[in-house]
Formats: structure tokens, C-alpha cells, sequence
């Protein structure tokens, strides 16, 4: 640009070129700088505009396979001078389109933010720092089957949400959820922590200059529960869980938000016993205990969706909601506590996924009861986040044994089997961050996508 400059202020001649007293020699120079900086300007343009579509993402170099592409991508901070690339929500999608079907594909670019540019990441499900030797799960994007979703621009979706107040309410997934979407925005602008409870599972933040307040609500049954668990969420007691009562915790501060991300889950899987009309009504998987009737987590799951979506949908409530399905976890050969693992490094396609049977039908209640919701009369509010096929296909993106840092040091063969393995929560970075793309495209263009 500077030489386009210093050519301009060269070429600058009193009087119009093309008329004068100059010789026709002079007026043939003349002619021909006009020429030159003519196509300088458009080689210029040329440039602004193939630039503008480059990655917004630091290039990794090394291959993903190679051990020295840890080091690489641990060094490599995405540039927030380059995010304005991207749109907040695809300008691709401009028609009816299930952004939720589709298949992971590679992307060299990598992730926007590493665990050396965030500084938000829970230890469990920090990999990279706890010795986590593969990076090819971080190098693949979410493409739907019939339309392009590029990533979501942080920094105007900062600008979209200057006053206003975003919740995710649920369990430690949710979680998972808002600190991947703070350390995208944290590229743009460093957030405050304003509040935290006592357990550290439910958190306000905020984005001092845009004014915006992010929470993450801690409530895994979203129904008043008494769980008596320790920190490693092995049960000492039977959970009590009320049928018929909203957990205050998140119902109290409901009418602040201005956009609310909501979710059952795994917890309805527990040993649990049931409270309806302030009497004992049932329980799940209680074997026998104070003769009662066995009920199951799927009449636990009903019910408590069917209270919270008729809560969110009442005409009173302005907040724009998104139901956020259920999240398949990939434990092979056991359980979380029964020695399961996950050790696959790559994606897998739809004809290799196949969801356990809770979790299907827990999906199924979900689509069932949103779309009596939807079918009311009266307009509700409410937008289904849809993100269980995605993440099916994901059995790499998840922490394993390296919840805790360095797994195996010390560890003798025969002791491999019993390191605990995390395959239900993301890695960060990981596949969760693409959960946020499909989030704003939902909620920044919610006509199209209800």
C-alpha cells in the first residue's frame, strides 16, 4: 500500500492530465502511469480481497501425527487480528438445511485457541497439558450434508450480545460446553469470573467492554434433587429426586437471561428415588428397597423434560431457549468405574457409530417431548441444539486416561486396566468446540432453523 502511495503522490500534476499545453510526449507518460496505477489499484484489491478469506486459524506445520506436533500446536495462538475472516453465523446458509447431519472432515487450520491462549480449561479436560501425545482429533470440522457452516466469528458475536445475559444450565457437559466457548471468546477479549459457588460448578463471567454475563448453572436433574456424592461421584446415598418441583437454583434467576442453553443427561441414569404430591412414587434401579415400584429413568426423564419445556415456554418468559439433546459417551469393554477406555485417535463414520440403548432412548424422549412443545398453540421460544450424531462420531475427542496429567508414568503393565478413563466429557480444544458453531447459527438465525 505505501508504494501505491508514493506512486499516487508521483503522479500528482497540477491541472487536468488529459488537457493542457503538454507536449504529446509528456501526455504519453502521463497516459501510461495512469495504466500503471490503475492496475496497481486492482492488484491491490485482488490481494485485500483473497486475503480476507484465508483462515482465521494459525497454520500448523508439523504433521498431525508426528510427536513434535504437540510442541508446534502448543505454540501456535490463533491471531485475533485475523477472526473478523469469518461470519458470526454462515452467510452459507440460506435455506433450509439440517446443519445437524453431516460428517466430520479433515481441517489443517486446527483450533482457534490452544491450552497455552486459554486460560479456562478444567484440568480434566485439559489433554494437551496432561500429556495427551496425538493431535489429529483437533484437526477436523463439523460440514453439514447440505449446506457449508463456517465457524462463527467471536469477536461480532461479542458485538451481538453488548447487554445481554447467555445461560447454559445443566451438568458438568454444560460446563464442558461454556468454558469451550469462553476460550473462543477469550481470543477477542479476557473474561472476568464475577462469581463462583461454593463446589465451583456454577460460575458467572462477564466481557467487561461488550458488557455480556455468561453462566453456567450447575442443576443435572433440572428438578429440586438431594444427591449425596463425593468427589469422585461415587454415591454414599439414594438420590432423592422431586417429579414435580423445578430446581430453584436456575428458575430464581431465569428472568435475566437473554438466551438460555438447557440439558438433561447421564445423571437420570443414577440409582434414584422418586417424590411426586409429597410422597414416595417410585424409583430407578433401587432393587427392591422399601417395596418400591421400580419406575425406570426413562419415566424420571419424561417427566422432568415435560416440566422444564412447559416452564421455558411460558408467554411471560422472553429468553430464546435451545434444548440441547443428550450426549453419547464411547467407554468400550466397561463403564467409567468398571474399567471402559477410549483410545481411538480418528472420527468415525455414520455406518461405524452405533448409540448404546440409554442413550437412544433417552434421545427419543427428548425429540418427543420438544416437539409437543413446538406443536403448541402459542409461539414458544425454544430451538433444539441437536449435537448427539456430531458427537457420536467423535470417540477420539475425548480425554481417556489423561483426565489427569501424565497417566502412565510409574505405572506397571498389569496396572494399565485400572487408570480411570473420561469418554463421556470433551478435550479442550476438541470436537465441543463445534458445538458453537451450530449454536449461534441457531440462535443468530432462528427462523430459519426452528
Amino acid at each position: 500500500m505505501d508504494s501505491i502511495r508514493l506512486l499516487s503522490k508521483n503522479m500528482k500534476i497540477e491541472g487536468n492530465p488529459f488537457f493542457g499545453s503538454s507536449s504529446s510526449h509528456q501526455r504519453n507518460q502521463i497516459f501510461l502511469k495512469f495504466v500503471a496505477f490503475s492496475l496497481l489499484i486492482g492488484l491491490a484489491y485482488r490481494f485485500i480481497v483473497t486475503d480476507s478469506t484465508v483462515s482465521p486459524v494459525t497454520q500448523v506445520q508439523t504433521p498431525p501425527d508426528s510427536p513434535s506436533g504437540l510442541t508446534s500446536l502448543a505454540q501456535a495462538p490463533a491471531s485475533p487480528g485475523n477472526i473478523t475472516a469469518t461470519t458470526i453465523a454462515s452467510q452459507n446458509v440460506s435455506s433450509k438445511c439440517d446443519i445437524f447431519t453431516g460428517k466430520w472432515v479433515p481441517d489443517p487450520s486446527g483450533p482457534v485457541y490452544t491450552n497455552v491462549t486459554c486460560r479456562h480449561i478444567q484440568d480434566h479436560q485439559n489433554c494437551l497439558s496432561n500429556g495427551r501425545p496425538d493431535v489429529n482429533y483437533l484437526m477436523w470440522r463439523w460440514q453439514p450434508r447440505d449446506c457449508d457452516l463456517p465457524r462463527f466469528n467471536p469477536e461480532q458475536f461479542l458485538q451481538q450480545m453488548r447487554n445481554k445475559w447467555w445461560a447454559f444450565i445443566g451438568d458438568s457437559i454444560s460446563r464442558n460446553h461454556v468454558q469451550s466457548l469462553i476460550c473462543i471468546l477469550s481470543q477477542v477479549e479476557e473474561v472476568e469470573e464475577i462469581y463462583h459457588d461454593k463446589e465451583y460448578r456454577s460460575k458467572i463471567w462477564r466481557f467487561p467492554s461488550h458488557n455480556f454475563t455468561l453462566s453456567v448453572i450447575w442443576s443435572p436433574f433440572l428438578l429440586k434433587a438431594e444427591t449425596f456424592e463425593n468427589l469422585d461421584g461415587v454415591s454414599f446415598s439414594d438420590i432423592q429426586l422431586h417429579l414435580d418441583m423445578l430446581d430453584h437454583t436456575w428458575t430464581d434467576q431465569y428472568t435475566n437471561f437473554d438466551y438460555v442453553v438447557i440439558s438433561g443427561g447421564k445423571w437420570f441414569l443414577k440409582t434414584s428415588i422418586f417424590h411426586e404430591n409429597n410422597t414416595l412414587s417410585g424409583c430407578h434401579y433401587c432393587q427392591g428397597k422399601n417395596n418400591l415400584t421400580e419406575l425406570g429413568y426413562l419415566y424420571s426423564y419424561r417427566k422432568a423434560l415435560r416440566l422444564v419445556l412447559d416452564f421455558v415456554a411460558e408467554p411471560t418468559h422472553k429468553a430464546q431457549v435451545l434444548f440441547r439433546t443428550t450426549t453419547p459417551d464411547h467407554f468400550e469393554n466397561g463403564e467409567w468405574n468398571t474399567g471402559g477406555f477410549c483410545n481411538r485417535t480418528m472420527p468415525i463414520t455414520d455406518s461405524q457409530g452405533e448409540m448404546k440403548t440409554e442413550d437412544v432412548s433417552m434421545r427419543d424422549i427428548e425429540l418427543e417431548e420438544f416437539h409437543k412443545t413446538t406443536a403448541l398453540p402459542q409461539q414458544a421460544n425454544i430451538g433444539l441444539l441437536d449435537t448427539t450424531s456430531m458427537s457420536l462420531l467423535r470417540p477420539d475427542g475425548h480425554p481417556g486416561p489423561y483426565r489427569y496429567p501424565n497417566p502412565f508414568e510409574g505405572v506397571k503393565s498389569n496396572e494399565v486396566n485400572h487408570i480411570q478413563n473420561d469418554c463421556l466429557h470433551w478435550c479442550l480444544p476438541g470436537p465441543i468446540d463445534s458445538w458453537n458453531d451450530l449454536m449461534v447459527e441457531v440462535m443468530l438465525n432462528w427462523e430459519l432453523h426452528r
